[in-house]
């Protein structure tokens, strides 16, 4: 357990500081951060870089200024957390030009993908530095998953929103809204009478009655997918 210098630049009062990993006499150095008596000059600098007109591509100086705080690593903790908030902050003035509205997080696919993070941004501050087209092209990736990622979550939610503004109205008990709405936010594999039944906690009997209501008000239809148990499928609102 160590103190944490809230607020204040970190100090090498007990040595350098590294990110390490690993039992005690066996430690791995992941990392290194530049000597604290760098710190407050470093920051500055990089304070009026972030604030200064960009000469490079808006994209790239949200993934440099990522990097660069870091591995400046100003603090004893978090740096990691403010990193990701400065990259977002600059991927907000990118997207300022376009569209105010941002449906993804870049910040939330590093943490998908974070021991893959985490290895990239090892490979890219043990090197020389002067070359970090590696990290951002890896991050530009993890961007582009994450516009992929909002999109998908969108179609769910709007397919849930079509779905229940064409059978909102219809009449169904509490426990065949529950299970539709379970299967409208993803279900792994086919829905059938035995998962319904597993899912609601009701017997074999009752949710063969509840599917079978469904299927007369339109609501569910039978897959056309072949098995040895009858499955089903939500109607399609789509007007297709």
């Amino acid at each position: 357990m160590a103190k944490i210098r809230v607020g204040n630049w970190r100090d090498d009062a007990n040595g350098p500081m590294q990110v390490v990993s690993g039992p005690v006499g066996r430690e791995r150095v992941h990392f290194e951060a530049p000597p604290a008596e760098r710190l407050e000059a470093e920051m500055l600098r990089f304070l009026d870089w972030i604030d200064a007109p960009a000469d490079e591509p808006l994209l790239v100086k949200a993934g440099l200024a990522h990097l660069w705080f870091v591995t400046m690593h100003p603090f004893d903790d978090g740096n990691g957390r403010i990193a990701r908030a400065i990259g977002d902050l600059m991927l907000a003035r990118a997207d300022k030009a376009q569209d105010p509205r941002r449906f993804y997080s870049l910040s939330a696919q590093i943490q998908r993908e974070r021991k893959v993070y985490y290895d990239i941004l090892e490979r890219t501050q043990k090197g020389n530095m002067l070359d970090v087209t590696e990290w951002l092209a890896w991050l530009l990736g993890a961007l582009h998953r994450a516009v992929d990622q909002a999109h998908q979550e969108l179609d769910a939610v709007l397919a849930k929103a079509r779905f229940w503004q064409r059978f909102g109205s219809t009449p169904m008990n509490e426990r065949q809204a529950r299970l539709l709405n379970r299967v409208l936010d993803g279900l792994d594999g086919k829905l059938t009478t035995s998962k319904w039944a597993t899912m609601a906690k009701c017997s074999p009997d009752t949710a063969l009655r509840d599917i079978q209501d469904l299927l007369a008000r339109g609501v569910l239809r039978k897959s056309d997918a072949g098995g040895r148990s009858t499955s089903y499928v939500l109607a399609d609102v789509t007007g297709k």
